[in-house]
């Protein structure tokens, strides 16, 4: 079960106690818009959000392990995070 923030977080939509993987993709330390995907243990999509202009993303997500996959023009990027129940992952992806 997941349930995405387009268009990036924004601290106001933060719903506490929700299982949260969130953060930016970067290119050279600047943002890039695009996409991120959420892929379950096995590879499955699960979700996708655009990023915002600063290229942040928001997921919330059931606790395990997933993939987050960055979508931007001219690369692509797989972080591994690890959700625990009502806790945030904050994470960064380089392209």
């Amino acid at each position: 079960m997941c349930g995405a923030q387009p268009g990036g977080p924004d601290a106001s939509t933060l719903k506490p106690g929700e299982t949260t993987i969130q953060g930016s993709v970067t290119r050279d330390g600047e943002p890039v818009t695009g996409y991120v995907r959420l892929l379950d243990s096995t590879g499955e999509f699960t979700a996708e959000v655009p990023t915002s202009a600063t290229g942040q993303f928001r997921f919330y997500a059931a606790e395990g392990t997933w993939t987050l996959r960055a979508l931007v023009p001219g690369g692509t990027a797989d972080r591994t995070v690890v959700a625990q129940q009502g806790g945030t992952v904050d994470v960064a992806i380089a392209v």
